[in-house]
């Protein structure tokens, strides 16, 4: 199948590529052929955000959402900062790029379903349940488009199943979210990360929960930070109350943690029983669950964006706003960007197959997204100070210098390479889950709605089937078992003294943390059959 563009991934940076090229060759009175890939079984069913939406970006794209019926409910009306100790709360300034007037809480999968609708208007063919599985290359090299994953081909790989598609395209934009396995790929081969800082990672795990109306305040915001992370590990939460006495919660721990001992999900779960956090959730039901993995590294380890034949944009690129602790409204305009340096590349040269829409880039630098992450490149590498120094150094930055610091803080170690030898650790005894306000991880996957086939080949892949037991349980023991959110990896029989590392592959909620933490790299996430993976509702 051949189309002008391709476009992987149904986020909101690939919806608004999608959806501003669509606008622009209406106004030219052209035509411009655009294809959309998302692996989830919908639009939305993969997205998992906090989220709190800066709607700046939206007004530029769709300037009467309103109008539209965008899923915009909930208006921002009160921020909290608070510093946690194992059992008081110090509420402190919220700091300037955490104020939220103008703002609105959402659900960014519920979002992307309303993008999607808009995309389909403007004529973009949306292929849910369709996994991106291979880059396809011309014989110069240059990108020539994406193959689906076969179907149905057995967990062995010995069954005769239904091959992919070939989706061809003059350019084809990369929009896979964090840790893109294609996007992985496209690093290597077009050294886009020669001159980027190393990227750094976080994993965010949110619950949704519906709560007492008497406790429930719409447009309530709380962030926090402090315990239960230690004073060097960077972490913090949000609690966010939507419509229909619905509340958010969520914990983001960043994967350069040292301890091999700490569970994320672990923390987030201890964080929920804090004094000033759990009377929220007293007499509540908890309704969904799930994680993701979210690039941190900002300004500084952003990758080359163009290639030929190709352009990335969103997450999969790393244009999180840290200290905003928001990248939707910067996720859509890295799209809107890549999207109309692609339309000037068609108009420039109609043939463009295999070019480079160089332009892209210069559109960034002169852009306010360049300038909203410059301005806030050196708060996340503060962080490897400690909490008290960062914050100093944060307030500094930002009251003082207002961003414009003659210097820029550098991410100089992987989020892999800072695991410290169990040995030189200790462990660390989590409470056991009491069912009500703190859960175990297979309860908390079966609400995430994740499914996949069992009879398929493993998308969880070992480059060395050995490493597991002979370095990463020897030497880190097996830090696998507690990193995953969701229950995949697993060390059975160690009691007749036999232990291997089992992998539970259809508990993944796509979090992709195994494929960054993983201590020797041994770890390769790779999509499954289109469709798989979680469902989430109004996550």
């Amino acid at each position: 199948m051949e189309y002008d563009v391709v476009i992987v991934g149904g986020g909101p940076s690939g919806l608004s590529a999608a959806i501003r090229l669509k606008q622009l060759a209406a106004e030219k009175g052209q035509e411009i052929s655009v294809c959309l890939l998302e692996k989830g079984s919908e639009i939305g069913a993969h997205i998992l955000s906090g989220a709190v939406l800066e709607p700046r970006t939206l007004n530029e794209l769709i300037p009467d959402w309103k109008e539209k019926g965008a899923p915009l409910n909930t208006p921002a009306k009160k921020d909290r900062f608070l510093l946690l100790t194992e059992t008081e709360s110090i509420q402190l300034p919220t700091p300037p790029q955490m104020h939220n007037e103008g703002n609105y809480i959402i659900s960014l999968g519920n979002f992307c379903r309303w993008l999607g609708q808009q995309a389909e208007e403007h004529g973009v063919e949306i292929y849910p349940g369709f996994a991106a599985a291979e880059v396809l290359y011309h014989a110069d090299g240059s990108v020539k488009g994406v193959a689906t994953g076969n179907v149905g081909t057995g967990k062995n790989g010995d069954e005769e199943g239904e091959p992919g598609i070939e989706l061809w395209a003059k350019q084809t934009i990369f929009a896979e979210g964090c840790r893109g396995s294609l996007t992985k790929t496209l690093f290597e081969r077009f050294q886009l990360r020669d001159g980027a800082d190393l990227q750094t990672y976080g994993i965010g795990i949110k619950e949704l929960w519906e709560v007492k109306p008497e406790l429930h305040e719409p447009g309530k915001i709380t962030h926090t930070a402090g315990w239960p992370m230690d004073q060097k590990t960077y972490g913090g939460s949000f609690l966010y109350h939507l419509e229909n006495n619905q509340v958010v919660v969520g914990f983001v721990v960043g994967l350069d943690y040292e301890n091999p001992y700490l569970s994320p999900y672990e923390e987030f779960q201890r964080f929920k029983t804090h004094p000033a956090i759990k009377g929220v959730f007293e007499g509540g039901r908890r309704l969904s669950y799930g994680a993701r993995a979210i690039s941190e590294g900002g300004l500084q380890s952003i990758p080359k964006l163009t290639f030929a034949g190709g352009v990335l944009v969103g997450d999969t690129a790393g244009f999180l706003n840290v200290p905003k602790i928001k990248g939707t409204h910067t996720a859509m305009k890295s799209g809107m960007l890549a999207a109309e340096a692609v339309f000037a590349l068609f108009a420039a040269n109609p043939e463009a197959q295999g070019a480079e829409a160089v332009g892209y880039t210069a559109a960034f630098k002169q852009s306010w997204l360049h300038d909203e992450l410059h301005s806030v490149r050196n708060i996340r590498p503060a962080f490897r100070w400690g909490l008290w120094p960062a914050m100093i150094y944060s307030a500094i930055d930002t009251y003082l210098f207002r961003g414009k610091a003659p210097w820029t803080l550098r991410h100089k170690h992987a989020d892999h390479e800072c695991l410290k030898p169990k040995d030189e650790c200790t462990p660390i005894a989590y409470p056991k889950p009491d069912g009500v306000l703190t859960f175990d991880r297979l309860s908390s996957v079966f609400i995430s709605n994740t499914n996949h086939s069992e009879d398929q080949p493993p998308h969880l892949q070992l480059k060395d089937a050995s490493v597991p037991i002979r370095i990463n349980l020897e030497k880190y023991d097996a830090p696998e078992q507690r990193y995953c959110p969701a229950g995949v990896y697993e060390i059975v029989g160690r009691e007749e003294g036999e232990p291997r590392l089992q992998i539970n592959a259809q508990n993944c909620v796509h979090c992709k943390t195994c494929d960054i933490k993983d201590p020797t790299q041994n770890i390769n996430w790779v999509t499954p059959e289109g469709g798989g993976g979680p469902n989430y509702p109004n996550m």
